[in-house]
């Protein structure tokens, strides 16, 4: 298989364009259509308008993914998981941190980058509030026996504005909130979740 290396910065040949900044066809709402809107050719988050996650489900992917918190902080009492907070879940189970970060303190597993409530990433490699950011991510779903025990753990690689910060590291189960990780029976593909 050859794949062409993209121009200018753009995708690679092979490569699934989930969002192109023109609709949300490639995603779907919690439960009814996408309530978030198009601004400037970016997905923008409407509060209290719920996850969305793709139509397609995916295993085994690299993914490229640019972000950006909001430039001005309405509140200044916000801080820690109050600023730009939300998160990208593979396979709607295993979240990478997506926070703002510059200068905001927070728990060491909740800041950018984290893979949220696992691993700290090795450096804050966050940029100024407003300005775009990039995840590079490889992950390496958790394989399951026929009798659905856990074969294989899963693994994840994160490249944060081209610093890496999470190194293949082992994944302990699905991101929980409170309690400790463990892994149950999944499909191999599942769709990724903002």
């Amino acid at each position: 298989m050859i794949v062409t290396p993209g121009e200018k910065h753009g995708p690679p040949s092979d490569a699934i364009v989930l969002f192109d900044g023109s609709d949300f066809s490639k995603w779907s709402g919690s439960d009814v259509e996408v309530q978030w809107k198009i601004k400037g050719k970016a997905m923008e988050v409407v509060r209290g308008a719920g996850n969305i996650k793709t139509v397609q489900p995916f295993g085994n992917v690299q993914l490229h993914i640019e972000w950006r918190t909001p430039e001005k902080i309405e509140n200044k009492d916000y801080r820690g998981q109050l600023r730009g907070n939300s998160g990208e879940f593979l396979m709607g189970l295993y979240e990478i941190q997506v926070l703002d970060s510059w200068e905001n303190e927070t728990y060491y597993n909740g800041q950018a980058g984290s893979i949220y409530k696992q691993h700290i990433p090795l450096v804050n490699a966050c940029r100024k509030p407003g300005e775009w950011q990039t995840y590079d991510i490889i992950f390496r779903i958790p394989e399951f026996n026929e009798d659905k025990t856990l074969k294989n753990l899963a693994y994840i690689t994160v490249i944060h504005n081209g610093i890496l910060i999470q190194d293949h590291v082992e994944l302990k189960g699905p991101t929980v909130y409170v309690g400790y990780p463990e892994y149950h029976y999944h499909e191999s593909k599942l769709p990724i979740l903002l």
